[in-house]
């Protein structure tokens, strides 16, 4: 199994938030995503190699997620702001960013509002942050929106992660019957109640007003180093959408990594580890 790491607790706007860290030097953060189990123990192989090159290596449960306490808020917004609020408690200065799947359009627009609080942004299979295809509505994924589905109804049974995970992983030697037991227990109890929050909250606003423009249009605004990479077999016609964007925006660094679906920092471990340092030392 991957690095074990002690848990540490912080207190932020009323909420016990745990996170992860090991190493020293300058501060990045490992931002997880939205779907049932994640937490910082998404980043939990990854940090060891960050804190080795030099940095202090950061992953925190968001709220409503891992061991962190329940928001009364469930709204993204909330979620969003809470990134900035758990740096200030730790007093992390300019920190990079590393921000997998929901949290890459946070990230992106956390570093539109505030131009200075990331030194650098890296993200990783962010699928909203990619414009769409011609023709309607992106399709795939479909396993996980059923699963995911039926997971907001009743809490998932040890199979259920599994097949959640294999949907969202091209090598499913990577699911350990250690890695599946921690995936598991970080999707039951509080943990679920707040998905279960989340998703009633996400259907009720369903029919919200569109952006203006398309957050893809904004990434050239970012005004600090951006660096993107997506899995070649992500969901949701992913990579055609990586390679629209890049004909769109050529001076954006953007990378497909084959044999790689949506779980980024596991699938393509050693070349987001190469990709993202080289690009923190340049």
């Amino acid at each position: 199994m991957s690095a074990s790491f002690e848990d540490r607790f912080v207190s932020v706007d009323g909420l016990r938030l745990r996170y992860i860290e090991v190493g020293a030097g300058h501060p990045v953060i490992f931002l997880h995503g939205g779907s049932l189990g994640s937490s910082a123990d998404v980043f939990r192989r990854n940090l060891p190699v960050f804190a080795s090159a030099g940095y202090r290596a950061i992953a925190f449960d968001q709220p409503g997620f891992g061991l962190s306490d329940a928001p009364h808020d469930h709204s993204g917004g909330y979620r969003r702001e809470s990134i900035a609020n758990f740096m200030a408690a730790l007093g992390l200065s300019r920190p990079a960013c590393i921000a997998h799947s929901q949290s890459g359009g946070m990230a992106v627009r956390l570093a539109l509002k505030q131009p200075d609080l990331f030194s650098h942004l890296i993200i990783l299979g962010t699928g909203s942050l990619l414009p769409r295809l011609d023709g309607g509505e992106d399709k795939g994924g479909v396993v996980q929106q059923r699963l995911e589905r039926r997971m907001a109804s009743q809490e998932p049974s040890l199979d259920d992660t599994r097949k959640l995970l294999e949907a969202n992983l091209f090598h499913h030697d990577l699911i350990t019957a250690d890695e599946l037991e921690l995936r598991h227990t970080r999707s039951l109890g509080k943990a679920f109640d707040a998905f279960v929050a989340r998703n009633a909250l996400s259907d009720s606003s369903q029919k919200k007003i569109k952006e203006e423009e398309p957050i893809w249009k904004k990434l050239r605004s970012i005004p600090i180093p951006l660096l993107m990479i997506y899995g070649a077999n992500d969901r949701a016609q992913a990579a055609e959408r990586v390679r629209l964007l890049q004909s769109l925006e050529p001076d954006l660094h953007l990378h497909l990594v084959p044999d790689c679906k949506h779980l980024v920092p596991w699938d393509a471990q050693i070349a987001v580890e190469r990709m993202a340092l080289s690009f923190l030392k340049s």
